[in-house]
């Protein structure tokens, strides 16, 4: 009977809509609710901002241990280490990097960065995953094959061609090249669970350790069959040649991340990341018919797995390009539709939704906490620039009686108050902002200073328009049951 339920569209469909109607409610709630209750309202911003609050203090300690945590791994010799281990010799690694219709160059830098890793044993195979409509495909791969095939155990040209029930995007790009791997290592006989699969964006630079490291950390893990591996990827490597609205908006994506990256509980991995083809495997690889493809499989390992699924840390940095298309308006819009794609991420919630009452063999209590840390994300992301910024405002002015009251009129100074405490924290994002370019050299020249601090003004209107907007977009479509298509973010 249950299982019945859970399969039916109204069941699918109120998952969907859960949190996108919630977002309405919320961004709503002063202008609906104040003629009848303000104070509930003047209540509930007051909470919400305390909560943000909090938030941001966690944040900022957060990004400043993996901070520190990176800078005491940096100087580790993991190559040494492992040559220690007679079972890093028996591991293969296979290096996927779904494309379509990234610049020659773009992929040969990223290629190149693999090449001058200090992993000491030869058995790094390159993936190139090409889409088959993709016209320049072959004659991109025959360069990349002359240009680096010396350097790799082999490489191995993947071409997708898109079947019903796919969409287009990294998923069903990936999983097509996966399952060829998959053959590959039959046909030689290699063992699923010694076998690495590295999802690697065509813009990211892996570190020179991250391959040593991988394999140090795999290798001392007991758990090692049911985990993920993610080092964080920070969007500097074109940090200068972007339009200072982007530049606001990849520091604080980056600095989020790097905060992400020592919550143990809770991280779950972005863009590029590792694990092993028996886990792969056992999911049937990535769901060919969804766009954010990274925290959705890590869903469908939990589901299958329960709560051994984890996803762990690499204290190192991958370096990866923010959004630019040449000029401000194409970069500009680009840049929406980057978000908005990522925010469609909102469709988690309905995969979860379906598949949390049929999952007995997982504790409802282990469920329920990441089912709520899922909803905490992607409700935080459309809302909060309302709430902090526009919220307490309102109810005053729907309601001139409430503004009379002594909560009436502290309500809009408390918020504004609570407000200057969170963004206090942007100090040492500023500063965390600095140390990171320093590390991957990208310095700040002095005539950049004057713009470089004047900029962050400008960040409630940048975040508005590059993350509140464009994630009430993908909210808004989901809700009435529209979808979006997958747009490459063009980075040239």
């Amino acid at each position: 009977m249950l299982d019945r339920i859970v399969r039916s569209k109204h069941f699918r469909r109120f998952g969907e809509m859960l949190v996108p109607f919630l977002t309405w409610t919320i961004i709503l709630l002063p202008l609906w609710l104040s003629p009848f209750h303000p104070a509930i309202v003047a209540y509930f911003i007051i909470a919400f901002d305390l909560y943000f609050l909090i938030k941001s203090v966690i944040t900022a300690y957060y990004a400043t241990l993996s901070y520190s945590l990176i800078r005491s791994f940096q100087n580790a010799s993991f190559d040494k280490n492992i040559q220690t281990i007679e079972e890093a010799k028996e591991l293969q690694h296979f290096v996927i990097i779904p494309n379509y219709k990234e610049p020659f160059y773009k992929l040969d830098e990223t290629i190149e960065a693999i090449t001058k890793s200090d992993y000491p044993y030869k058995t790094i195979h390159l993936v190139l995953a090409f889409e088959k409509r993709e016209k320049e495909a072959q004659e991109k791969e025959q360069k990349l094959r002359s240009r680096w095939s010396e350097y790799f155990k082999d490489i191995i040209s993947t071409y997708h061609v898109l079947v019903e029930g796919e969409v287009p995007g990294k998923a069903s790009n990936q999983t097509h090249a996966a399952r060829i791997v998959e053959k590959y290592c039959i046909e030689r006989g290699f063992n699923f669970k010694q076998t690495l699969i590295t999802i690697c964006d065509a813009d990211s630079m892996l570190p020179k350790n991250f391959f040593s490291y991988l394999v140090y950390e795999f290798l001392n893990d007991p758990e090692r069959n049911f985990h993920f591996y993610w080092a964080p990827v920070l969007l500097y490597n074109n940090f200068w040649q972007l339009p200072f609205f982007v530049r606001m908006q990849a520091t604080l994506s980056s600095i989020l991340r790097l905060a992400f990256l020592s919550q143990k509980n809770q991280l779950i991995h972005i863009s590029t990341y590792s694990t092993n083809l028996w886990m792969l495997k056992e999911i049937d690889y990535w769901d060919v018919d969804i766009i954010p493809e990274d925290w959705h499989v890590y869903y469908q390992a939990f589901f299958k797995f329960g709560e051994r699924v984890k996803t762990l840390p690499l204290y190192t940095i991958v370096n990866g390009d923010a959004v630019y298309s040449g000029t401000t308006i194409k970069t500009f819009a680009n840049r929406y539709e980057q978000e908005k794609r990522w925010a469609w991420g909102v469709t988690d919630i309905s995969y979860y939704w379906n598949n949390m009452f049929i999952a007995p063999h997982i504790p409802w209590s282990v469920k329920a906490r990441r089912f709520f840390y899922l909803v905490e994300t992607h409700l935080l992301w459309p809302t909060s620039f309302f709430v902090l910024t526009v919220s307490g405002w309102i109810p005053p002015i729907v309601n001139p009686t409430f503004k009379r009251t002594v909560l009436g009129f502290i309500l809009p100074r408390l918020t504004g108050f609570i407000l200057t405490l969170a963004t206090a924290m942007l100090i040492l994002y500023i500063y965390l902002d600095f140390k990171l370019r320093h590390e991957l050299k990208q310095k700040t020249r002095i005539v950049n200073l004057p713009l470089f601090m004047v900029q962050w003004y400008l960040l409630p209107v940048v975040s508005l328009v590059l993350s509140s907007l464009p994630a009430l977009d993908a909210h808004t479509r989901l809700l009435f049951g529209k979808k979006i298509t997958y747009k490459v973010t063009e980075k040239i």
